[in-house]
């Protein structure tokens, strides 16, 4: 039985080279962001600010036809997740798909993030991001 849309990729990566064709290339797929400091009067806290990251989705629309809504939503380490970035998207059957390319700023918290796709408000995939503050201490 088929159906969907479905979810060909989800990630989240440094960066994303389209090539006029629409062949995407990936670069640095990360699931884990360290943002390590060795400055002795930096915050014991990861300081407030926006993170940029790329979060690259793909879907194939299988028995999906038309327009759908397609949310992205973000999970921070504290729950309240976040109002969804919503698309229109035209599926056209089969192995015919879209390619999201979506340049977001991210919260700076330590913890788990997770990035939420969802189409006509079903959720389909979940993808993880940790966010880590360590810092070192270096030797005099």
């Amino acid at each position: 039985m088929l159906v969907g849309p479905y979810v060909n990729v989800a990630v989240i990566c440094e960066k994303v080279l389209q090539e006029r064709d629409g062949v995407l290339t990936l670069v640095r797929i990360i699931d884990r962001l360290t943002l390590a400091t060795t400055d002795v009067n930096a915050p014991s806290e990861l300081p407030e600010g926006k993170i940029a990251v790329t979060f690259v989705v793909t879907l194939k629309s299988g028995d999906a036809r038309g327009r759908h809504p397609v949310s992205i939503a973000i999970e921070p380490p504290h729950g309240a997740i976040s109002a969804p970035q919503t698309l229109d998207i035209m599926f056209e059957g089969e192995d015919r798909g879209v390619n999201l390319v979506l340049n977001l700023g991210l919260e700076a918290i330590e913890g788990l993030h997770w990035f939420v796709v969802s189409v006509n408000d079903q959720e389909l995939t979940r993808v993880p991001l940790r966010i880590m503050y360590p810092r070192i201490q270096t030797l005099s």
